[in-house]
């Protein structure tokens, strides 16, 4: 069993050394500086060990879908993890959640914005966040459709304690990652259509978008963060028996 654990622990490195590679490759070819973008690994329902095998390969930002995760990994791993919460967002989880992460990817709505301001105000600090769109337009995703996402973001950019660092979607699930290309192209389109329009408290710098299957075809498209989670642990079934 020590051996088989040990495989699987090679296995992450190899795999976050592919990753890196596939994004070195997909930056330069879309004329892209290097440090421009940035690899989350999506951890959820990963132990431990396994997060650290990943922080031992010089992983320092990871992503969680659920608050009560996050916030169990937050208190037993190393502080200069930079957390991101990537995962539909419930109003009576804020509480316990901000203060931990360094960006929360899945604002959808002013009320869940609202309360994230009035839990960062309660507790005197700053939180960034990226508006949630859904491009696609798929039923089963969270997200804002495009054509509201000015609105919101305008409205959110006027709440104290929290900013606005730019926007965030989730492709649809295809085993041809080229059909994404289009999401990616208009989630970026989007936001120079807001950065031109010059709201207070607003930045379109970040783009969180890409996962494990089409990662590459978002860089292309201007991605700052890429969010991969079966490309470096595996799947469920491989690892979390």
């Amino acid at each position: 069993m020590k051996a088989l654990w040990g495989s699987f622990m090679e296995t992450i490195g190899q795999n976050i050394l592919q990753v890196k590679s596939n994004m070195e490759k997909a930056l330069e070819r879309a004329g892209r500086r290097q440090d421009s973008a940035v690899l989350i690994a999506v951890s959820k329902t990963k132990p431990i060990s396994m997060l650290m095998e990943a922080y031992g390969q010089g992983i320092r930002d990871f992503g969680e879908n659920r608050v009560q995760e996050l916030v169990e990994k937050y208190e037993q791993l190393p502080k200069d993890i930079r957390w991101h919460m990537i995962g539909h967002l419930q109003r009576n989880k804020v509480k316990d959640l901000v203060g931990k992460t360094v960006l929360i990817h899945s604002v959808d709505s002013y009320r869940l914005a609202g309360e994230i301001s009035k839990e960062a105000v309660r507790k005197d600090t700053d939180v960034d966040i990226l508006i949630e769109v859904n491009v696609a337009q798929e039923e089963s995703k969270f997200g804002v459709c495009v054509e509201e996402a000015c609105a919101l973001v305008e409205a959110v950019a006027a709440l104290p304690k929290v900013h606005i660092k730019g926007l965030m979607t989730i492709a649809p699930n295809t085993k041809i990652p080229e059909e994404n290309r289009k999401y990616f192209r208009r989630l970026r389109q989007l936001s120079v259509d807001i950065a031109r329009k010059n709201i207070d408290n607003v930045s379109m710098y970040v783009l969180s978008m890409g996962m494990t299957n089409d990662y590459t075809v978002a860089l292309e498209e201007g991605a700052g963060y890429v969010r991969v989670g079966t490309g470096i642990f595996g799947t469920r079934s491989q690892h979390d028996r």
